[in-house]
């Protein structure tokens, strides 16, 4: 497969991947957790998918397109290792979703990634909530929800918090 097909599989997947969870998630309350903003093309899409929910992005600096871009009160700008941990006063509710697109491409950058981010994602999530991310966390108390079938191969993985 070429890097072109490659990515192309996996912003199908990603799309396909979020709009399943929407359907799962439905009308359960709780804002959506953007870790990674990027350039602003899923921010943009979750805003189609959940137009009545909040949605918070989290980045270490606002590189998107400017229609991309959260208002300041929905837009959390620092290294995510402090703005996860400390934003608690600023956001009342937990996510029933968190959509993380933060993988690097280097292995070991992304284990590192994990081993800060996975007890951050596993503290804020919802119960019953769900985690779309591009690359395996670690998060006890979660289960892996299968892949819908239209969803082509890619490494993304859909994560539900257990109840209880």
């Amino acid at each position: 497969m070429s890097r072109l097909e490659a990515a192309i599989n996996r912003l199908i997947a990603q799309k396909t991947l979020l709009e399943h969870v929407a359907d799962l998630i439905g009308k359960t309350p709780g804002p959506v957790f953007e870790l990674g903003l990027g350039n602003g093309r899923t921010y943009d899409h979750l805003r189609q998918i959940f137009p009545e929910r909040e949605i918070f992005a989290f980045d270490q600096a606002i590189r998107a397109h400017a229609g991309c871009i959260p208002d300041a009160a929905h837009m959390v700008v620092g290294d995510m290792r402090d703005t996860l941990r400390l934003c608690h006063p600023r956001i009342a509710a937990k996510p029933v979703l968190i959509h993380v697109d933060m993988g690097s491409g280097d292995p070991t950058a992304d284990l590192a990634t994990r081993e800060w981010l996975s007890p951050l994602v596993a503290d804020w999530a919802a119960e019953g909530g769900y985690v779309v991310t591009d690359r395996p966390l670690q998060l006890p108390g979660f289960t892996t929800i299968e892949r819908p079938s239209g969803a082509p191969a890619s490494p993304h993985l859909v994560y539900r918090r257990m109840k209880g």
